[in-house]
């Protein structure tokens, strides 16, 4: 069989690390290379597995592949994902997807004028308490939702994520757009109106919000809401959390995404951890990519899943601009 080859355009956002040990693990996959402007980050992993070095992805992107993985700083994921589909690549695109929906709707024409596959990167849905919710409401437990309350509460990212030319916003783009997928998948309707509140609360002289509490209302008549601050202070076991409780006519399930730990103690780190010991999501997201390429089939996750959630933490920032509902 032959192997996939993909290659990995920039390190900025740390999931790259994460995903790349995915794709190293996979049988089906060659890594081709690396690209990345600032080369500390990646010469660690390029020594020891032998990977060529571009510090151009242009260059990158004129070997012979298949795919790119894309973690870049937010601002560049539409220059970066359009290259590559004009390359004829697959893209798997960390989220948010886009920083503006005329940019995400152009990466997803592009791909799709290339007939290329431009999947999200939305790991939580392969958190197996996740999973296991969307399966229980498909199959009709708790009745019609009503209603679901979910959290992102992270710790403080700093670098360029609090810089808003590269991230685009703070806590309300950074951490509305997972749970918000996760919103999407389960309630199966569109958003259709978002309200919104993101503030300075936990550090002082930023230029992006830190604090966030977005609201919405879906087509069906589905309301949510999520917590979407980095309100996780450094004692804090873990960099945050993703929870959700989905209230149904019929019952209430409660998501904990990361609730599959061991808590550990010990004098040496200073504070209690957790060790976690559930399936790999990273893992799991990259192998279903990699699957769908393989077998020219649907990626799971695509290039509008990631505009839909992106586009509602954009609404919210219009909503709290004027302090109104906004209307998608």
């Amino acid at each position: 069989m032959n192997k996939l080859k993909v290659g990995m355009i920039s390190f900025a956002h740390g999931h790259a690390f994460s995903y790349f040990q995915a794709l190293h693990k996979l049988d089906q996959v060659e890594i081709v290379g690396i690209a990345d402007s600032v080369k500390d980050r990646v010469s660690a992993l390029i020594e020891e597995h032998g990977l060529a070095y571009y510090a151009d992805y242009r260059e990158l992107l004129e070997q012979e592949m298949d795919a790119v993985v894309i973690c870049s700083e937010n601002v560049h994921h539409a220059e970066l994902t359009i290259a590559a589909a004009k390359k004829g690549l697959h893209v798997l695109c960390e989220k948010p997807l886009g920083i503006s929906v005329d940019e995400m709707h152009e990466m997803i024409n592009v791909c799709r004028d290339h007939n290329v596959q431009l999947m999200t990167a939305f790991p939580c849905r392969y958190l197996a308490s996740a999973a296991s919710a969307k399966q229980a409401v498909d199959q009709g437990e708790i009745g019609d939702i009503i209603a679901i309350k979910g959290t992102n509460r992270g710790s403080f990212p700093g670098g360029w994520f609090v810089e808003p030319e590269l991230s685009g916003g703070g806590a309300l783009l950074d951490h509305t757009v997972h749970v918000m997928d996760l919103m999407n998948w389960i309630v199966g309707s569109k958003v259709d109106e978002v309200f919104a509140h993101a503030a300075n609360l936990f550090k002082e002289g930023l230029k992006t919000d830190d604090a966030g509490m977005i609201n919405v209302k879906f087509e069906n008549g589905v309301f949510g809401t999520i917590d979407t601050s980095w309100s996780r202070q450094s004692p804090f076991p873990t960099w945050g959390d993703v929870t959700m409780e989905i209230v149904g006519t019929k019952g209430v399930i409660s998501v904990d995404g990361f609730a599959q730990s061991n808590e550990l103690y010990s004098s040496a780190a200073g504070k209690g951890q957790w060790s976690f010991w559930g399936d790999n999501m990273d893992f799991y997201l990259v192998k279903a990519f990699v699957e769908a390429i393989a077998s020219g089939q649907p990626v799971p996750i695509s290039g509008e899943d990631g505009l839909r959630s992106a586009e509602v933490a954009l609404a919210g920032y219009r909503s709290v601009e004027s302090g109104q509902p906004v209307k998608l």
